[in-house]
């Protein structure tokens, strides 16, 4: 499991780091809230046209086994709940598509993500799917009205299994869904289909991401990649290449592995999220609003995540978290006995990631608590109070807590130097 802090890169005093992370929210809540209040000519063209960028793609009926309970406030959907998000990348050679990867028949996920969101909203884990694992999929609804069979075979065949012939995302989105569920026992509340162009434009509506590459990397097969070592800034394209690689030579390529790929995946989105958290990015309103554009056209999404005031709600309500709260998680495999070479079964621990989601248990490292006021007031930087310390400030004041009088929450992070790279998943800048 690795974890990063893009909110301590830049030595700035906590809450000027806690102002950057909450405008981030602000700046996507106030664009849709704010069109929605004022009514303007001007407001409601900017909402319509984020408005026009969801695609929702509801599978309700096309999903066999566990369904997320309805929400106690329609208004509301993600009030209060824990939210398993399922992320799937589709490399469906549309044309489009085609353009960047080369045509291909069939469609298949290529990177498959369960987000867990935890229901107090203090952390985010993520979980990437091998695509090669070997599992069992279970019957999926086809849509030609009948089912398949249930069958033994890489975890991303579920998703053509799903779309058949047709072709039919909705369909292949709803069996991957089946699968997961089936298999982790961890029910999906959400979910989001990207398609590999989508990603092009959310990466150059950020000027590119900008990774630190410890070695060279050049592809030998399926592609032309070739990168320099040391400092690099991935644009659309040539960030969609890299994301895709899998055999040549440099950052584990030696490999041609799948799982070696989840792990440059992996530093990619870590890599990004130090970048859309950082005051470049935030304090620059046509770059966030490019992004939240670019976001909401490449995703085809549950009518939940594609409503905007639910999706402007789930947004603000991430708001206190900062980079150091999104944990990503490597699930742990070994090579399957039928198949050494080119499958992975998984291994012991499997069972406990998934139950922690089920449960909404803090992961390692997230557990500590420290206890707040009572009636949920804020507490000055510096500020820690123990249960049972009659609220005692550590910073050299006197609290206004004594023991059970208040509420447990998680410790804020403390001010601290960038991440050193022991710490840092390889490719990601210090």
């Amino acid at each position: 499991m690795q974890r990063f802090d893009s909110s301590a890169t830049d030595g700035s005093p906590r809450h000027v780091r806690s102002w950057r992370r909450q405008r981030a929210a602000r700046v996507v809540g106030m664009t849709l809230v704010g069109a929605l209040a004022l009514g303007t000519a001007s407001a409601a063209t900017l909402y319509q046209d984020l408005l026009s960028k969801f695609n929702a793609m509801d599978v309700t009926g096309l999903v066999i086994g566990g369904q997320p309970s309805p929400p106690a406030d329609p208004s509301d959907p993600f009030k209060d709940r824990a939210v398993n998000l399922l992320v799937m990348g589709t490399d469906l050679r549309d044309e489009a598509n085609a353009a960047i990867a080369g045509e291909g028949e069939g469609m298949r996920s290529d990177t498959t993500m369960l987000v867990h969101i935890s229901a107090d909203r203090r952390w985010i884990e993520v979980v990437s799917i091998p695509r090669d694992s070997t599992v069992r999929i279970p019957a999926c609804n086809v849509p030609d009205g009948g089912l398949s069979r249930p069958q033994t075979g890489r975890f991303n065949s579920a998703f053509s299994i799903g779309g058949g012939t047709q072709e039919d995302l909705a369909h292949a989105a709803a069996c991957t869904i089946t699968a997961v569920q089936d298999l982790t026992g961890v029910t999906v509340t959400n979910h989001a289909v990207v398609k590999m162009n989508g990603i092009v434009d959310v990466v150059n509506a950020i000027g590119g991401v900008r990774m630190c590459l410890p070695e060279p990397m050049v592809q030998t097969e399926g592609g032309n990649l070739r990168l320099d070592a040391g400092d690099q800034v991935l644009h659309g394209e040539l960030a969609i290449a890299y994301l895709r690689a899998r055999k040549g030579h440099g950052m584990g390529l030696e490999l041609g592995s799948d799982l070696a790929r989840i792990e440059r995946q992996q530093a990619f989105i870590s890599a990004t999220m130090r970048q859309i958290l950082s005051a470049e990015t935030l304090a620059d309103p046509g770059k966030m609003y490019g992004l939240v554009s670019a976001a909401l056209s490449a995703l085809s999404a549950d009518p939940q995540l594609a409503d905007p005031q639910a999706l402007v709600g789930l947004g603000w309500s991430l708001r206190g978290l900062g980079s150091a709260d999104v944990v990503m998680t490597q699930l742990p495999v070994v090579p399957d006995p039928g198949d050494p070479e080119n499958r992975v079964v998984w291994g012991d621990g499997a069972d406990e990631i998934w139950q922690r989601l089920a449960d909404d248990t803090p992961p390692p490292g997230h557990e500590a608590a420290v206890t707040v006021p009572a009636g949920g007031g804020e507490q000055p930087p510096g500020t820690t109070t123990e249960p049972g310390s009659g609220g005692q400030d550590t910073s050299g004041g006197v609290g206004q807590g004594g023991a059970g009088q208040g509420t447990t929450e998680p410790a804020a992070p403390a001010p601290e130097p960038s991440p050193s790279r022991e710490v840092l998943l390889d490719g990601v800048c210090a």
